[in-house]
């Protein structure tokens, strides 16, 4: 399996695809907005994420109870409206976030939040779309989405199976199989204990996608769990400062925490490395440390082969030890002194060459 977004591919073998998400870190500043961008260039992300929605198009300008946040939120006491109104960015600002993106050699993208601001963002040729955990079971969207035959990523925190079973299959009748499954709980901080990574490899293995990780956590650790069970991407919301405040500020990692985010995940790829049993240059010089077979005694030429003259002792630059048995009653082949390495010539009646010599072991 894998993915594009713009030229970066993304598959079992690629690295890890970090998305800083911008979100409404921005405080409705344009310079902020610039500065994150470059922020997150800096602390080593691949793509910047927008979102692309206003007050107006996610809910109504409205105080009646169902319209009023009460929920143990971050948000509490302000209505969806106010909220999304300071939280939005700009429609006017994505052309020029986007291009200062690009030039810094990022991936920029945008979860659209209906389906104006797809036609808005087709029109900014965007590399890829994120459907939001709570739009998941938005079809209609996600059908228009799919059409576009762009890579469609769909964060899955406030989903059954069954939703994530539904928006696959939109995606998939619409054509379109570039399709990216983000593990994620809708949480704001999430608590570790929420967080259920074991959930990435069960993902992949149900709906044959790529998975990865929007990840709402204070700090790392998820983010190292997440790469080390096959999530290909993690996403992350950056703000440079959290006393800047805002809505997103308390689950938001600062310039170098997300570094050291980054850190944390291209380490977790280099000690995951390949499923491999070759020795490398540091493990053959710990050989030096293995067993293997030395003349314990001084012998001589003709001398018998006892468990007394030959030990399997370090370090390991003599016969491999599962060859004492073989070795064991036949004839020294000239005469040793001890602390000699043991080698098939050394011992008469047997063949020079190893692999022509069984071993009980």
């Amino acid at each position: 399996m894998s993915i594009k977004i713009d030229n970066f591919v993304i598959s079992e073998q690629s690295k890890t695809f970090i998305v800083a998400e911008l979100s409404a870190n921005h405080n409705q500043d344009r310079t902020i907005a610039l500065e994150t961008i470059k922020a997150a260039k800096v602390a080593g992300a691949d793509a910047v994420k927008l979102q692309t929605y206003t007050a107006d198009t996610l809910t109504l300008d409205c105080s009646q109870k169902d319209f009023l946040l009460n929920h143990d939120t971050l948000w509490d006491g302000e209505t969806l409206y106010s909220l999304y109104q300071k939280a939005h960015t700009p429609w006017e600002w994505h052309a020029e976030l986007m291009t200062y993106a690009r030039s810094l050699d990022l991936v920029c993208f945008s979860s659209p939040f209906d389906i104006s601001a797809v036609d808005f963002l087709e029109e900014l040729s965007v590399p890829a779309y994120k459907i939001a955990s709570a739009e998941i079971t938005d079809l209609a969207l996600i059908d228009y989405v799919a059409r576009k035959r762009k890579t469609i990523i769909l964060s899955t925190g406030m989903a059954t199976l069954g939703d994530i079973e539904l928006a696959v299959n939109v995606c998939r009748s619409a054509g379109n199989n570039d399709i990216m499954l983000l593990k994620c709980t809708s949480a704001y901080p999430t608590p570790l204990a929420d967080v259920n990574l074991r959930t990435i490899p069960t993902l992949r293995a149900t709906f044959g996608c790529e998975v990865g990780l929007s990840d709402h956590t204070k700090g790392d650790v998820a983010a190292g769990v997440a790469v080390a069970l096959g999530a290909r991407l993690v996403e992350k919301h950056l703000i440079l400062d959290r006393a800047l405040g805002g809505p997103d500020a308390e689950f938001s990692l600062d310039v170098d925490e997300f570094a050291q985010l980054v850190q944390t995940i291209r380490d977790t790829e280099k000690v995951l490395g390949r499923a491999e049993y070759v020795v490398t240059e540091s493990m053959q010089r710990g050989r030096h440390f293995s067993r293997s077979l030395y003349i314990s005694q001084d012998v001589k030429d003709g001398e018998l082969i006892t468990q007394h003259n030959v030990k399997s002792i370090r370090p390991g630059h003599g016969l491999h030890p599962k060859f004492l048995p073989r070795i064991l009653g036949k004839k020294f082949r000239g005469s040793y002194a001890k602390g000699t390495p043991v080698s098939l010539a050394k011992v008469a009646g047997l063949d020079s060459d190893p692999s022509s010599i069984g071993a009980d072991w």
